[in-house]
């Protein structure tokens, strides 16, 4: 039987968790990795090291795989385009993930479809910025790199004209946008396939710590059901007018007059997805590679009423092999995913997922489990 080949640009734990979802399908994967530490190279074992960045590298990994699609969005866009003119399927294709990749992009495209955003243009210099921010309601303001930002890299918020020179010491243009009054982070994640077949997942709430994702609960608690159709049908739309196939991941803010506004978008499997491995019918993971192969999309409907994910950052206690055993010994309905990282402090290195009917429940026990594998707490 020949069952696809999957080449996934890029080593780390999307790859890694998406090589695992795609094992039961009988999916066989090719990995471009940069070394052979990576998360996902160290699963994997038709594993190719090299630089994403060099076409003939890319051109050499292509061969042989039925589909090509990513772990991180950072691929030349022009190389996709000759690998697409080669006859290679990429998925997302580069007109889609052009617009994850380059932020200026992303809101020029999404103001031509209406798609409600912060107010937002590019600015030429920290004069500029002062200007952009005297055209709304002043300081603060965001900044951030149109290229290369995430996590919290690559973004800014500045109180005035002097803090607002460090973004254009990048050499790459930089974008201003209003700082929202939110209630919360929101994420609408959802998935479609080159047929047009689309699923939506429930919206979640996301909480951020210094610009990194640390809490998603699922679904979203007390969010209007109108608002939960709004953020599902309005992430649905994007994906169709931009033509993506995969996961897309659209990250919203919920102000506090009752509306939504995009804030990313991301074309891969996501974050505030991480959830769905244990909570959803169908994980995030497997419906990426689902919709890049063109298969039917799986059912996104939870298992049950409440999930709650929440990242394992590293800290001052590089031996989580012992607290790994702790917890599972404290609690055996803990789900925990490590990505075979170095610890590093505030780096990701793994999440905990709980599931249940008692959200207070769920919460603390997926807190207690993260806060205990970085070493914040012994007992």
């Amino acid at each position: 039987m020949n069952f696809p080949v999957v080449g996934m640009i890029g080593g780390g734990q999307l790859a890694r968790m998406a090589h695992q979802a795609g094992i039961p399908l009988g999916v066989r994967f090719k990995l471009l990795a940069d070394t052979p530490q990576d998360s996902a190279a160290q699963v994997v074992s038709d594993v190719v090291l090299g630089d994403y960045r060099d076409l003939d590298t890319l051109r050499r990994f292509a061969a042989g795989c039925d589909v090509i699609t990513f772990d991180h969005e950072h691929v030349p866009t022009e190389h996709l385009r000759a690998l697409e003119a080669d006859g290679i399927a990429v998925r997302p294709g580069p007109d889609a993930l052009v617009n994850a990749q380059d932020k200026g992009v992303m809101r020029a495209k999404l103001d031509s479809i209406d798609v409600p955003c912060p107010r937002h243009r590019i600015v030429a210099d920290p004069a500029d910025v002062t200007a952009f921010a005297d055209e709304g309601t002043g300081y603060p303001v965001v900044l951030k790199t149109v290229r290369g930002g995430y996590d919290g890299k690559g973004v800014w918020v500045v109180d005035d004209e002097n803090e607002a020179q460090a973004p254009f010491l990048a050499g790459v243009p930089v974008l201003a946008e209003e700082k929202v009054d939110f209630v919360r982070e929101l994420a609408a994640n959802v998935v479609r396939s080159p047929s047009g077949q689309a699923v939506a997942y429930p919206v979640v709430e996301s909480t951020q710590e210094n610009g990194v994702c640390a809490e998603v609960t699922a679904p979203a608690p007390d969010l209007d059901p109108a608002l939960s159709d709004e953020a599902q049908q309005l992430a649905l739309r994007i994906a169709g007018e931009l033509g993506i196939v995969g996961h897309l991941a659209v990250e919203l803010f919920q102000t506090r007059d009752g509306r939504i506004l995009v804030n990313e978008l991301a074309m891969r499997p996501h974050n505030s997805g991480h959830w769905t491995q244990d909570g959803a019918v169908t994980s995030q993971f497997e419906n990426h590679l689902r919709a890049v192969l063109d298969l039917p999309l799986g059912d996104p409907r939870p298992r049950a009423k409440w999930t709650v994910m929440v990242n394992v950052l590293g800290g001052d206690y590089p031996d989580m092999y012992h607290a790994f055993l702790h917890c599972m010994a404290r609690d055996p309905g803990l789900r925990i995913h490590m990505y075979g990282k170095d610890v590093k402090p505030g780096r990701k290195v793994g999440h905990v997922n709980v599931f249940g009917d008692d959200l207070d429940d769920v919460r603390e026990r997926a807190r207690h489990a993260a806060a205990y594998l970085r070493g914040t707490i012994t007992e």
